[in-house]
């Protein structure tokens, strides 16, 4: 039966493992350095909880048992991330045989897959966007099984998928919605008297009540950290220009191939059965552009499209015994993707991609409000942090013993606290804090602080918390983000306030 099924998903699997190999030897050859948000993974990682400010457990213990067994390297760090990637290629044939599409419907759809740049970035680094994919597509695929005369049971395994990828990432209940949705405004909408929808439904919520119920224990953070990262955070965008990010992130020549599948979801023959995850497209498409969510958000919904297309794409070019057209997309799916791949992977020396990405302009597509940088961002936020700890540790070997035991650095988010706490294990430093997100949580590890070492902040805002403050250093990089260069570190003494309540006010969810 092994060997059936390999043969059966030849091609699939030799997509997947050259995914797969593309990310490995990216780790191991290329990354640059530890991402930002990595550093805060960590950080979750030694402090295992049901919930996180801004994301649930289970991403985290992954990364737990992933060290336990390979360590902290950046090679090991980014192991699953590419795993999961590959998985995602895995899903995506899946979908297109699940369709109807055969072996030319499957070439197209899994290059194209291959090469969408927002999914070799997520791939690229760890974070629990890197596993979205596999929960959002693999409720897809169980949901063709039941829609093609599956056993109805199948609705238990999409509850545990659905229950899981919550406790992956919170905007799996957007997918579940929007799929709900979807069937409403279709004749599938009988699925609903079906009484094994409902207890999938049940297995879901089941195994998302733990992080539910840490939610509740801790005042619904992440609902506030939503709230915050909608109003202050993300740069809000026009339909028009949330649907050009789109084609940037899956790629300009994948647009004919999801835009097409898009619609073939309504009016193809043999496709518009599975209309329900047009309309889900669609409300997840407006639902992004009102909250103001980043354009990536949508991506894990892509796939689906890109397998739909690539059906519809083989029929159409198979009636007009076009033979050569499938292949030849994929060829310049392919070529086109290794033309952009430098630009979204860590490959090229840093002098050298700033050559190679000017003519593309990427360095000022933005999704936050921050300002320019000489990298995109998921490149500028591996650069700096190795320096900032030396300029750090050089800050505390000026402080007597006895002042360092009664010492904290205060950081102004948790990339900074994170990666002091990393890499200042090995140099001895003082704790690292920060009222950024969980960290705000976690709090300050010693009970008698007399010396803060502040890094970054204004110096006045300093002044009236602290009788004392002295700026004695200041990191540089130039190819960090801007507010991670040029940063000010300040020794402060002599706290003007009671320590627990200047600490109440540094609660910053965002």
């Amino acid at each position: 039966m092994l060997l059936k099924f390999f043969r059966d998903h030849t091609l699939i699997l030799v997509f997947a493992l050259a995914k797969l190999f593309l990310h490995l030897i990216v780790n191991a050859f290329g990354g640059y350095d530890y991402f930002r948000d990595e550093f805060y993974y960590l950080a979750c990682a030694d402090r295992l909880d049901w919930g996180y400010v801004d994301h649930p457990p289970l991403s985290i213990v992954l990364l737990w048992l992933n060290r336990l067994l390979f360590g902290d390297s950046l090679f090991a760090l980014r192991l699953l991330p590419a795993v999961a990637g590959a998985g995602t290629v895995v899903l995506t044939g899946l979908l297109v045989k699940e369709l109807g599409g055969k072996l030319q419907a499957q070439l197209v759809a899994l290059t194209a897959v291959v090469i969408t740049p927002v999914l070799l970035i997520l791939a690229d680094f760890y974070s629990m966007n890197a596993y979205e994919p596999l929960f959002w597509l693999g409720a897809a695929y169980i949901l063709l099984r039941i829609q093609h005369g599956g056993r109805h049971h199948l609705w238990l395994l999409f509850g545990v998928v659905a229950g899981l990828g919550l406790q992956n990432k919170h905007s799996m209940v957007f997918f579940g919605v929007a799929i709900v949705v979807g069937l409403v405004l279709t004749k599938e909408r009988m699925i609903f008297r079906n009484r094994w929808f409902w207890i999938g439904g049940l297995v879901a919520m089941l195994l998302f009540l733990p992080n539910l119920i840490w939610q509740l224990a801790h005042n619904w953070p992440t609902l506030e950290f939503a709230r915050n990262a909608q109003q202050w955070k993300n740069l809000p965008m026009s339909p028009i220009e949330f649907f050009l990010m789109q084609v940037i992130y899956q790629h300009p020549l994948t647009l004919p191939l999801w835009l097409g599948g898009l619609v073939a979801l309504f009016f193809h023959p043999n496709l518009k059965a599975y209309r329900a995850f047009g309309y889900s497209f669609i409300f997840l498409f407006v639902l992004f552009v009102v909250q103001r969510g980043k354009p990536y958000y949508l991506s894990p919904f892509f796939p689906i499209l890109l397998a739909s297309g690539a059906v519809a794409f083989e029929g159409f070019f198979e009636r007009r015994n076009w033979k050569n057209a499938m292949p030849t997309y994929a060829a310049i799916l392919g070529v086109g993707g290794i033309i952009l791949m430098p630009l979204v992977l860590p490959v090229l020396p840093v002098e050298t991609f700033i050559r190679y990405a000017e003519p593309f302009g990427l360095a000022k597509l933005k999704t936050e409000r921050h300002a320019e940088t000489v990298l995109p961002q998921t490149f500028a936020d591996r650069f700096g942090w190795r320096e900032m700890v030396e300029t750090v540790a050089g800050v505390v070997d000026t402080l007597p013993d006895e002042e360092r035991k009664r010492t904290i650095i205060y950081c102004q988010n948790y990339g900074e606290a994170g990666a002091i706490e990393f890499f200042g294990r090995k140099k001895g430093l003082p704790p690292a804090v920060t009222g950024h997100n969980s960290y705000w949580w976690w709090g300050i590890p010693i009970d008698s602080v007399e010396t803060v070492i502040i890094v970054g902040g204004d110096e006045e805002d300093h002044r009236t918390v602290f009788h004392t403050v002295e700026l004695v250093a200041t990191h540089h990089h130039p190819y960090a983000m801007r507010y991670e260069s040029d940063l000010p570190l300040f020794v402060c003494r002599g706290w003007k306030l009671p320590m627990p309540e200047v600490w109440k006010t540094t609660r910053r969810y965002n």
